[in-house]
């Protein structure tokens, strides 16, 4: 290995110094106690341990050239993005050995990276990864052979994306794991990837990032950091999109119909290279994007986004109306963006949001007892969320999943010279390594208000505990061995204990928690139920009889709670003489966070309806954002619900399958392939063309297809392409310019399958000479 330039790794320690103020412990310095969270890092390593090493291996082992040991799982592991989740459990391994030092853990990590060394040094040339028929890719794009996509590069499943997380594995390996093997390979796995790269010119790298690609920018920085060469960080900064770079550093929010967590990790990136290089734009377009979400583009859960995507920030209407929310992914890379701004800058509303979207959202997903994960956590009224199991559903929801829940230590606390941040009332225990300092945090938050902290060693220190935003100004209470302590700090920033510590000191904080309401962000009329800062929500059952599966198959759209949609108007609500009515909101006795609100929801099972925390909520439908009305407006409310979306669900009723052309997810899951092809947004409608064709796959479960409806735009009037359908030609298109809106739909009839009996339809565009195919903004297969 180089030696470390000596002038650089100066220069990297003092860019280290100035960006980060403040630093979280090792997770290994943190032990859970008894709680919600410890409950769900245990279900979490049981699901871990019930992942077979060898499984995962298998795509790795395949691209080798060498034997398998065991076939892949199924699902994304089998269809394109094989060896992803390879990545994610070697992170996850390294996190929950870090969290509980469990010696079981550390021998399935060892295991698994000697595994991928052995393919390594088959590979001969640095490279790991599990991407089908990867080296023919990456030899094509050595060699200038370039065609990036919105999620591919060469007709290959985002393949960056799926090798950031072996990088990010081996990262975790050997910084939590202890593994030098790991850090071995990781720098070869970059040297790899700056060859590759050397041969591309600027405008190619641009280009090829415009395929979802993970956080490359943020490993690449990484291993700066941790050999100390500046050849790596100018790879961060040459993996950095410029596309989104640009318009964060200049303030603006261009983020409308990006797909969201494409863009998360990249900004992740920018602030770790803005730190590095003490570059102040990229750490304000950082702060910019964070800022941004949080305040115009997130939900009281804390999540963001519809189907995958960043919607219109001033029109939430999709939210509401779609099944797909907020992606569990996406909240997974917001809060490990959240943790290095906090470093950097520590406000209290870092921690604010850090506590709303660990409770509402990471908590949440997964399922007690058995584990299993969410991907998509619906808005819509009435709706519910399904699992992945074990040995199905390989989604990246699962891979960050299986983080989340080994890390929940990794926050609470944080340190800053001779200060002592606690930023979350999770009990726990830390030891304070630098200073000798042991400390151990009860509490039975959030169901009571109220934590306490005993010193068990002593020393001289600041304790800054977090005044949260949900507790009223001036009713935060401290009091150390009894005593009450001024509390000058106001909520949204950090209240200051100094003193000299010693053994057996107890510091007990008061936080009174309110019920209050949180409209929707677009100020439409829907609005959450909080209490401090836990959403509360409730169980519904609108069809007695019925018999949901919570548990999501191996199909490539099995994250989908694909059950029946209950119309709006059936929803219960809030209904009113007028909207001062949190009086009405009760306790349950002796049900921690349990409230009734009698005489205030009406609908379908009104009266025994029970308010209850969201990560308390599974198995069943629920109502987390509920409409408001008075009384005499009732009737009106419910008609014009019925009437907004009467068309909607008759047409959702008669679609036996569809896709949204442009939007990553939907056409990876319908085996998207094309040459040629380019994709992009046109008024916030996502769109499809090529200058040569593309072709999607569509499953027809009962063959009563009969109808392919097609969405169109005036705006490419003249274009001429065949439909094909399973080799045969349907009909040739040349589209018209005097459609009424500007966005339209035709219909084409497709040859009758035979009733009852399962087909697939493999539907093609292919462009004449001179034309394009497309733009397809919507494809619908119907009865």
């Amino acid at each position: 290995m180089k030696l470390i330039p000596i002038a650089f790794a100066l220069q990297l320690a003092l860019a280290a110094q100035a960006g980060y103020a403040a630093e979280l412990f090792s997770l290994s310095d943190v032990r859970l106690s008894p709680s919600p969270f410890l409950d769900a890092q245990n279900t979490d390593l049981k699901y871990i341990l019930e992942l077979e090493p060898d499984k995962l291996l298998a795509p790795f082992l395949r691209e080798a050239g060498l034997s398998k040991k065991d076939g892949s799982y199924g699902n994304w592991e089998s269809s394109g993005l094989d060896g992803h989740l390879g990545g994610h459990y070697l992170s996850a391994l390294a996190l929950m050995y870090a969290s509980t030092g469990d010696p079981e853990v550390l021998k399935r990590l060892n295991y698994f990276v000697a595994e991928l060394k052995r393919c390594q040094e088959a590979n001969a040339n640095g490279y790991i990864g599990g991407i089908p028929g990867g080296k023919d890719v990456w030899n094509a794009i050595a060699q200038g052979k370039l065609q990036a996509d919105n999620f591919s590069v060469n007709g290959k499943w985002v393949p960056w994306y799926n090798l950031h997380k072996v990088y990010a594995g081996l990262y975790d390996a050997w910084r939590l794991g202890g593994n030098a093997d790991a850090k071995a390979m990781l720098v070869s796995l970059s040297d790899w990837a700056l060859e590759l790269s050397t041969h591309l010119t600027p405008e190619q790298m641009q280009q090829m990032l415009r395929s979802e690609h993970g956080g490359m920018n943020e490993v690449f920085a990484q291993v700066a950091e941790m050999t100390g060469d500046k050849k790596y960080l100018a790879l961060a900064i040459k993996f950095s999109h410029q596309a989104i770079l640009k318009p964060l550093e200049e303030g603006r929010d261009q983020l409308t119909g990006l797909h969201a967590n494409t863009q998360i990790p990249k900004v992740i990136g920018f602030k770790r290279i803005g730190d590095m290089t003490g570059d102040p734009k990229w750490q304000q377009a950082a702060q910019f994007f964070w800022q941004t979400v949080r305040d115009h583009r997130t939900v009281a859960i804390g999540g963001n986004s519809v189907k995958e995507h960043f919607h219109d920030d001033k029109d939430y209407s999709s939210m509401v109306q779609e099944t797909e929310g907020p992606e569990t992914c996406n909240t997974y890379n917001m809060l490990k963006l959240t943790e290095l701004l906090f470093q950097g800058d520590q406000k209290g509303s870092y921690g604010d949001y850090y506590e709303r979207a660990l409770y509402n959202h990471i908590l949440s997903s997964q399922r007690p007892d058995t584990g299993g994960f969410v991907y998509f956590t619906p808005m819509r009224p009435n709706h519910y969320r399904v699992y992945s199991q074990v040995d199905k559903g390989m989604w990246c929801c699962v891979g960050s999943g299986i983080e989340s829940h080994a890390k929940y230590g990794e926050f609470i606390y944080a340190h800053e010279g001779d200060a002592l941040f606690v930023n979350l009332f999770i009990p726990s225990t830390l030891n304070w390594k630098a200073k000798g300092i042991q400390l151990r945090q009860e509490t039975r938050f959030p169901d009571e208000d109220r934590t306490s902290i005993t010193l068990e060693s002593g020393g001289r220190f600041t304790m800054k505990v977090r005044y949260p935003e949900w507790v009223a100004r001036g009713t935060l209470t401290i009091r150390v061995n009894g005593k009450a302590v001024k509390v000058d700090a106001k909520p949204g920033s950090y209240a200051a204990i100094a003193r000299e510590w010693k053994a057996g000191d107890k510091v007990e904080i008061q936080l009174p928690m309110k019920t209050r309401l949180e409209q929707m962000p677009d100020k439409s009329n829907y609005y959450a139920v909080l209490h401090g800062p836990i959403v509360l929500a409730a169980k519904t059952q609108p069809f007695a009889s019925e018999k949901l599966n919570y548990f999501a198959d191996d199909s490539r759209m099995g994250h989908i709670a694909q059950g029946p949609v209950c119309p709006l108007e059936a929803a219960p609500l809030f209904v009113n003489d007028s909207k001062a009515f949190l009086d009405k909101f009760k306790p349950v006795p002796g049900q921690p966070l349990t409230f009734r609100a009698p005489g205030l929801v009406q609908g379908p099972g009104a009266e025994s309806t029970r308010f209850i925390p969201f990560f308390r909520l599974h198995d069943s439908r629920y109502m987390m954002y509920w409409q408001q009305t008075t009384p005499a407006n009732l009737a009106v409310m419910r008609a014009a619900n019925a009437r907004a979306e009467s068309e909607r669900l008759a047409l959702d009723a008669i679609t036996v399958d569809q896709v949204a052309p442009g939007e990553q997810q939907p056409e990876s899951d319908h085996f998207f392939k094309g040459e040629g092809a380019d994709a992009g947004i046109n008024k916030g409608r996502h769109w499809r063309h090529a200058k040569a064709w593309f072709s999607y796959e569509l499953n027809d479960k009962e063959g009563a297809a009969k109808t392919l409806r097609l969405s169109f735009s005036r705006a490419d009037a003249g274009r001429k392409f065949d439909i094909v359908v399973n080799g045969e030609l349907l009909e040739t298109v040349i589209l018209g310019r005097d459609a009424a809106d500007e966005i339209y739909t035709r219909d084409f009839a497709i040859p009758a399958g035979h009733p009852g009996q399962p087909r697939k339809l493999t539907v093609k565009f292919v462009a004449h000479p001179g034309s394009m195919a497309g733009g397809l903004y919507g494809l619908r297969l119907l009865r």
